[in-house]
């Protein structure tokens, strides 16, 4: 009998066979699949109906919860992408000191990132941040007295916010390995000509790291535009909608009201606010991204 001969080229393809076969079956096909369902009148116990873009003309211009899902969400990632960032920063600097025991508290520090998007985790802040809990315990002690940080429209985003922020390890580490990899000699000779901390800081640091900071805004963006859990377990979209997230409506209109058509054509909006998030990210990086390669 003669043996089959497969090149190289061949056997290559026949190894990412198993892959190509995934990313076709479980990303490719559902993604297509959702466009269409979004197209349509679709109830799981019925087949779809195809009624063109009537879905999203409905979410634009008579679903009044759309409006505050979108403003909620928004609002949600202009407060946790800029303040994680900026936590994450703070505490990696702050972290690539050599001092003794330094390697325990990155890794206590990166603890919190473990458990991101935990159910778990989302159940213990309800409980810190409730009327009889830890936090209001401690306000109660010093005077202030106790604050509805979930039953006020004014606290409760801001609350739920600070757990996204709370959880900054994968963006810490991220930025510690950066601030590694800054020479040296740059500060050495910053310091010569006599510029301060914050001068090298804003001229040297923040430069060379900007690729990682590039990458980290667009991450958290994108993670927290799809926020569900946190908001689905603490507040249920409450108090009058004020956490309504888009991922919540989402749930709610494909799960409980069984709109499948319905929530998918939210669930393409939610896509269509990552691609514009996204798109103008990249169009400003070129004003404040440095890369090591470039004049």
């Amino acid at each position: 009998m003669k043996k089959l001969k497969i090149s190289h080229n061949n056997m290559a393809y026949i190894y990412l066979l198993p892959w190509i076969i995934g990313l076709l079956m479980l990303q490719v096909y559902p993604f297509v699949k959702s466009f269409y369902y979004s197209l349509t009148d679709y109830n799981p116990l019925a087949d779809p109906k195809f009624i063109g873009i009537a879905n999203y003309v409905r979410l634009f211009t008579k679903d009044k919860e759309f409006g505050k899902s979108l403003a909620a969400t928004i609002e949600y990632v202009l407060v946790t992408v800029p303040f994680k960032i900026i936590m994450s920063l703070v505490i990696a600097m702050l972290l690539n000191k050599g001092r003794k025991g330094i390697g325990a508290l990155r890794t206590i520090y990166y603890l919190p990132s473990l458990f991101g998007g935990s159910i778990a985790v989302a159940v213990l802040w309800k409980v810190m941040f409730m009327d009889q809990g830890m936090i209001n315990a401690f306000l109660n002690k010093i005077g202030i007295g106790t604050i509805s940080f979930f039953g006020n429209p004014s606290t409760a985003l801001p609350t739920l916010s600070s757990l996204e922020v709370w959880q900054f390890g994968s963006s810490m580490v991220m930025f510690l390995a950066a601030l590694k990899q800054v020479p040296s000699s740059l500060y050495e000779a910053a310091e010569i000509d006599g510029a301060s901390k914050v001068k090298s800081f804003f001229s040297i640091t923040l430069p060379q790291i900007s690729p990682i900071i590039f990458f980290c805004i667009i991450m958290q963006t994108v993670n927290a535009l799809q926020n569900f859990t946190s908001a689905f377990v603490i507040t249920q979209g409450g108090p009058l909608k004020s956490t309504y997230m888009l991922g919540l409506k989402l749930y709610n209109d494909g799960f409980l009201y069984m709109k499948m058509g319905y929530a998918s054509a939210t669930s393409w909006v939610i896509f269509g606010l990552v691609m514009i998030f996204t798109l103008v990210l990249f169009g400003t990086s070129r004003f404040w991204v440095f890369y090591g390669d470039e004049d």
